[in-house]
């Protein structure tokens, strides 16, 4: 017998942008009729990456800037499972940045939502790798995930959120898991979350976010222009959200990771793993060593 760890109250602080993503995963694996032992939550290190806790599903708290392996590991196990993996900024683009770029060209079908508020808000606010200049004494220009996603030919589905737009979110959420329960591969969607406790850009980023979709221009199938799309954006003083790319149809047919190390998509953990099931194999291996 096993017993269910129920979801604990939030040690979030009272209007983090994070509860957004929160509300919004939620909504939408309901709105997709996702069963939550069929859903596995893999978080990481620091305040967002406690979210598997708050949520009926199965969940791991992955190794600081590890989760994407976790993640990408219980997909292979169990193809059949709808595998979200969320954490921060600073987990995901600074130790956890190797696993970031490989996960676009591994191209296993999991969602990974990167919560960015430009901080690392569980050690109380230092400078994190998407931090503008001037923050904290910070001196680096900050990074870009959309544009470095964008750089990587594979057949990804690639978007921006705001935890001020949260009907938006969760309708990139939606579309996202979709791709994913599809089998079509990797989809990375980075959410503008704010932290009200260390630097609150609620109100800078609502003035300033852009949604691509209404530019002209717009083409979410033609990597090249959605990144000079999104440089111009930016160019301009303006942040680009939305859909940044969908791959066009018929395009990377079966070229998501599971599907090309698993093309029955059973996976060891549904495996017969029994003598009996297993025997004529046995045999087969036996003559050959005999």
């Amino acid at each position: 017998m096993t017993e269910t760890v129920k979801p604990v109250t939030s040690t979030w602080c009272a209007g983090c942008g994070d509860f957004g993503v929160l509300a919004a995963v939620k909504k939408a694996a309901a709105e997709l009729k996702i069963p939550p032992h069929e859903e596995v939550l893999v978080g990481g290190i620091g305040c967002s990456g406690g979210i598997h806790n708050f949520l009926e599903s199965n969940g791991i708290h992955a190794l600081h800037g590890r989760l994407l392996a976790q993640a990408v590991g219980v997909k292979l196990a169990n193809p059949q499972l709808t595998v979200i993996a969320a954490g921060g900024d600073g987990d995901g683009y600074a130790i956890g940045m190797g696993h970031f770029i490989h996960a676009f060209k591994k191209n296993a079908s999991i969602l990974y939502i990167v919560m960015n508020n430009e901080t690392y808000g569980l050690t109380k606010g230092q400078a994190s790798p998407t931090a503008r200049l001037g923050y904290e004494g910070n001196v680096e220009n900050p990074f870009d995930s959309i544009l470095t996603a964008l750089s990587i030919p594979s057949h990804n589905f690639i978007a921006r959120t705001f935890s001020g737009d949260p009907k938006t979110m969760t309708a990139i959420l939606v579309e996202a898991l979709q791709f994913n329960r599809a089998g079509k591969g990797f989809a990375f969607v980075e959410d503008l979350s704010p932290c009200v406790t260390y630097n609150d850009t609620f109100k800078e980023w609502r003035e300033k976010v852009t949604d691509v979709a209404k530019l002209p221009g717009y083409d979410p199938t033609d990597r090249k222009a959605m990144f000079r799309l999104c440089l111009e954006t930016m160019e301009a003083g303006r942040i680009p959200i939305g859909v940044m790319h969908r791959p066009s149809n018929g395009e990377g047919a079966a070229d998501s990771l599971e599907l090309k190390l698993l093309p029955d998509r059973l996976g060891p953990a549904r495996a017969d793993v029994t003598l009996e099931g297993n025997r004529a194999e046995y045999d087969k291996l036996l003559q050959r060593i005999s």
